[in-house]
Order: structure tokens, then C-alpha cells, then sequence
């Protein structure tokens, strides 16, 4: 139940020269740019258990177009479920499970953290797709994250990544003897407008 797909404003590394600055109250609007994680069910009645939707705002970032490098930061506990399927009360218990110890421990753990460390161009088609590579800093655990991003021409950048919530010491939440339980791996997927990045 993580929320990452923080990876976004690498795109622009390849674009504009200078420094852009980023945060929640003056970088991506959520209505349009958003980064959202899809966490998906398994086990013998997962029949009976719900998928979830989780948003992940942006809280800060920090990109340099002639390093090509970029810093994305996402606080923990403004993430938020937004599962349509189940009632308030029950998106309200996901939510305080996902925050919680057993998950994100976000009291613990208060920021996720990604910090590129390489750029490239792939493709046949120049500047339109990217290759980025860097460490992902998650509930105490860093690792390397690798993930593509495409560029349309209204200047819209979309990509999907993936990762294992054990590779980052975070136990699948299971119920019912784990006949009930969320997969290990998450589905992050982030949709970024240039326009309405802050820049200086």
C-alpha cells in the first residue's frame, strides 16, 4: 500500500535548462497531475476482498536539468485511500491500516524519498521517451527503482513502475488466516502536466 510513482519531474531533465522547484501547495495540481498506486487482492476468497486505489501527493520536489537529476518526496501520511467500492467506515479502517505499523508506519517512517541517478533517451522518437534510473527510500529501506516515461505532444508525461512491498520490509496485509490478503506487488502509475510545475 504504498504510494509512490514519484518519478515524474525526471522527465523534464532532458527539456529546459536551469532549476525547478517544486511543492504540494505550488507544484502539480492533484485534478490533473497525479501519482496513484493500485493495490491488488489474492488468496482463496479474494473473491471477497477489495482492490484498492491509493493517491500519493506530491510534497515536495526538486529537479536540475543539467545534472539531469531529480528528488521527489512524498509524505507518508497524505497519502490517501480512495477506494469507491467499500463504505466510509471501512476505507477509514484501510486508511489507519495503511499508515499504521504493520504498513507504512508513517509516524516511524514520514517520508518516501526517490533520488535519480541516471537519465536516457529510448526509442526511436527523440525526447519522447526516457529511461530513469535512481534509489527509492521507503519505510527504512532504500533500493534501486528502474521505470520508463513517455512525453505526449500537449507536454503530459505518464509512466508505470512496480516494486514488491517486501522488498522494502513491509509484510502483505492478510486477513481471515490469509485466505484474504493484498498481493506483494504494487502497481504505481503517475500522469504529470509541464505546465503546472512551479518554476524559478
Amino acid at each position: 500500500m504504498v504510494r509512490l510513482r514519484l518519478h515524474w519531474t525526471i522527465l523534464f531533465a532532458a527539456l529546459a535548462p536551469g532549476m525547478i522547484m517544486a511543492t504540494g501547495q505550488t507544484g502539480a495540481k492533484p485534478a490533473t497531475s497525479k501519482i496513484t498506486i493500485h493495490v491488488h487482492r489474492s488468496g482463496l476468497f479474494s473473491a471477497f476482498g477489495h482492490d484498492h486505489i491509493v493517491n500519493a501527493p506530491i510534497a515536495q520536489s526538486k529537479l536540475d536539468t543539467k545534472t539531469k537529476t531529480v528528488e521527489i518526496v512524498v509524505a507518508a501520511k497524505q497519502m490517501k485511500v480512495v477506494d469507491t467500492d467499500v463504505s466510509e467506515k471501512d476505507r477509514a479502517e484501510i486508511q489507519a491500516t495503511m499508515l499504521g505499523p504493520s504498513v507504512l508506519n508513517s509516524d516511524k517512517f514520514p517520508e518516501i524519498r526517490f533520488q535519480s541517478a541516471h537519465v536516457e533517451e529510448v526509442g526511436a522518437k527523440e525526447g519522447r521517451r526516457l529511461r530513469v534510473r535512481g534509489n527509492l527510500a521507503l519505510h527504512g529501506v532504500t533500493r534501486e527503482l528502474t521505470f520508463d516515461v513517455d512525453r505526449n505532444i500537449e507536454g503530459r508525461y505518464h509512466g508505470k513502475t512496480n516494486l514488491k512491498q517486501t522488498d522494502f520490509g513491509i509484510q502483505p496485509v492478510s486477513v481471515a488466516g490469509g485466505t484474504v490478503k493484498v498481493k506483494d506487488e504494487l502497481d504505481i502509475e503517475f500522469s504529470i502536466v509541464e505546465s503546472e510545475l512551479a518554476r524559478r
